[in-house]
């Protein structure tokens, strides 16, 4: 533990409290710390300006990373019939319908995503109480009920990454790994942004995007300098 706190001092150090980064700055400068032995996972963390007790204040969507989360996902799609088959080809993991209802009725929760039909989501949603509190449930907006079985799919073994405000506001997305390199790390970010910046609320009133930063699984945050970063959405870069 002593090994672990004395290298976020370190790593800590490295971070001007008073600056705000770029976000490629932000990301050199996370690269450049001491890092754990495994590949940690990149964050990042926004602070919205939403009241998110309001109905029309939520910020939910989903986007596929140009170069994934490095991450392997298990998709489990609840199909009938010729969409057994389109599952099973676009490469899920546990494809079939009453067999994988009853599994998790008893307990079974080994998958990261549920894929279905919209025509069996009526049976699909007495799972609701399982699937629901685990943030497991398909959602038409997620893109995970849909008659597309094969591109849903693939989508989400490409490296879909969902995202959801919190009760505070605050947002927070994986966009890769360390060892995805600056380059990477950038378009996944930016493609990010992008999605965020299109789901602002009509109704938000100020600065939507009131802070943001980066972090490693076991780092400090790196504050970015939110101006630069609507730039770059103005851009299209």
């Amino acid at each position: 533990m002593a090994k672990r706190s004395k290298k976020f001092k370190e790593n800590q150090n490295k971070v001007d409290k008073n600056k705000r980064y770029s976000y490629k700055s932000a990301v050199e400068l996370l690269l450049s710390m001491q890092k754990s032995k495994f590949d940690e996972s990149v964050d990042v963390a926004f602070r919205l300006g939403i009241d998110p007790k309001q109905s029309d204040q939520q910020v939910r969507s989903s986007v596929v990373l140009p170069h994934g989360t490095g991450k392997s996902v298990k998709v489990l799609v609840l199909a009938k019939g010729d969409k057994e088959q389109e599952a099973k080809e676009a490469g899920a993991d546990f494809v079939g319908f009453s067999e994988y209802v009853e599994k998790i009725q008893q307990g079974w929760l080994g998958f990261e995503k549920v894929i279905t039909t919209p025509d069996l989501m009526g049976e699909v949603s007495k799972l609701g109480k399982i699937l629901g509190p685990k943030g497991l449930m398909p959602n038409p907006k997620m893109g995970t009920v849909t008659f597309d079985i094969a591109n849903a799919v693939k989508n989400e073994k490409r490296g879909k990454v969902e995202f959801r405000n919190e009760k505070t506001g605050n947002l927070h997305v994986v966009i890769g790994k360390a060892s995805f390199g600056v380059d990477k790390l950038s378009e996944n970010f930016r493609v990010l942004f992008q999605e965020i910046i299109r789901q602002k609320p009509q109704s938000a009133k100020g600065n939507y995007i009131r802070t943001a930063a980066l972090s490693l699984t076991q780092s400090p945050g790196i504050r970015m300098d939110v101006n630069s970063l609507l730039n770059i959405h103005s851009e299209g870069e």
